[in-house]
């Protein structure tokens, strides 16, 4: 009994070899000489001072101490864990150190970040429009999850890096692996592989048109919450708000000391609902501020928010509203496209029902062509009592509803 106790306990090759070389009555020495090994290369493996032992060593040994059956599979299988456990690898380095703080984005990041670690979410992708901040968001779920104890994270740009090999190094322990900006889809294969050989691996990817994968979970990141026209004389409520407050810490950075007076409250509360909350959108106008009123910035975006170009410096953003939204309309079918320029000339919010009736199409149809348009991020859901409603933004309205997507296009 005492001999199974001891076992059980073992916790590493060395002291399992202790353990194995003691219950049939061997010294190092001898061991050493059964298994025609140095007795100090006994000494060292079980003091701990040899990590990964060779499989002919340990395969010697096993034949020394005439192990059989699963007891033999035993005594192997742990030295493979041991090699796997202290095999030298490249130590995951920190994910990338994002610009400046995450606003507007706290309940997300809570949602992600639990649905990760603690329910154990193996797949999930982060859908949306270009500028919409999905980079920005899982830069802070993997920042979280790096400094969580045991954890470790692999942050993989799939335009410029390669997840090849990551099996090796990833290894069994809990690994957040962030495929960012895969808008080329994933190799399927390679991530069953992964999921296979890496039991603690979550992935979490980035696209602007999520890629269907098996057991994977797809979240439309939508733009932050805009204000409604009756906050615009209510400073205090507005800077609640979370485009507000993104679009204020913005100014800030380039104006120390602002505050949201009630003169300008109404022309920011106007640059963040034309904007439609769009985090790339806010940061490129912010951009202009040192030169430009907030009141003048909605007259400059009245006239063309398209043709709004980045800022000749300071600008670290990437900045082409008028080329995310112009590329997602690009990849919608015709079917997909024309109810779009339907719901768009139709003012105020929407339900699935009233699309159906408006498309004339089957209701499955219909309803898969909403699904596909929400997680392009053309169109967001807004609060509503009597269930779930949408509304297209009102930068997609004007662009179908114009002719600057037509010069958009032309200009590739």
């Amino acid at each position: 009994m005492h001999g199974v106790t001891s076992l059980q306990s073992a916790t590493g090759f060395g002291e399992l070899l202790r353990v194995r070389r003691e219950r049939v009555g061997l010294t190092q020495q001898v061991l050493a000489d059964h298994a025609t090994l140095s007795v100090r290369a006994i000494r060292d493996m079980e003091s701990g001072r040899v990590q990964r032992p060779r499989q002919e060593t340990v395969r010697l040994l096993a034949d020394a101490l005439r192990l059989e059956g699963h007891h033999r599979s035993s005594f192997e299988a742990a030295a493979r864990r041991q090699a796997l456990l202290e095999e030298p690898r490249d130590e995951p380095t920190a994910p990338p150190v994002a610009r400046g703080a995450i606003v507007g984005r706290e309940l997300e990041v809570e949602v992600l970040t639990d649905a990760l670690a603690v329910h154990g979410d193996r797949l999930v992708t982060v859908a949306g429009l270009g500028g919409v901040g999905k980079t920005r968001l899982v830069l802070e779920v993997a920042r979280r999850l790096h400094l969580a104890p045991g954890w470790s994270v692999r942050w993989i740009d799939c335009g410029r890096q390669s997840v090849a090999g990551l099996a090796r190094t990833i290894g069994e322990r809990p690994t957040l692996l962030v495929l960012d900006g895969a808008d080329a889809g994933v190799d399927t294969a390679l991530l069953d592989e992964l999921f296979h050989r890496c039991p603690g691996l979550r992935v979490l990817i980035t696209a602007r048109i999520p890629q269907p994968l098996p057991g994977g979970q797809v979240i439309p990141l939508a733009p932050l919450p805009t204000p409604g026209p009756e906050l615009d004389h209510d400073p205090v409520a507005l800077a609640e708000v979370g485009a507000v407050r993104l679009l204020l810490s913005h100014l800030r950075r380039l104006r120390p000391g602002l505050r949201l007076e009630p003169d300008e409250a109404p022309a920011v509360a106007s640059i963040c609902r034309q904007l439609d909350g769009l985090p790339g959108a806010l940061e490129l106008v912010a951009g202009w501020s040192t030169v430009l009123s907030p009141r003048q910035l909605v007259a400059r975006l009245t006239d063309g928010p398209f043709h709004l170009a980045p800022p000749p410096a300071g600008f670290g953003g990437r900045a082409d509203v008028g080329a995310a939204l112009g590329a997602a309309l690009d990849r919608l079918t015709l079917g997909q496209r024309d109810l779009l320029e339907r719901l768009a000339a139709t003012p105020g919010d929407w339900s699935g029902e009233d699309a159906v009736a408006l498309s004339g199409r089957p209701p499955q149809e219909c309803l898969a062509a909403v699904h596909e348009l929400l997680a392009s991020g053309l169109i967001r859901s807004v609060p509503a009592r009597d269930g779930v409603r949408f509304t297209v933004l009102n930068l997609c309205r004007r662009l179908c509803g114009s002719g600057v997507y037509a010069e958009l296009a032309a200009a590739g």
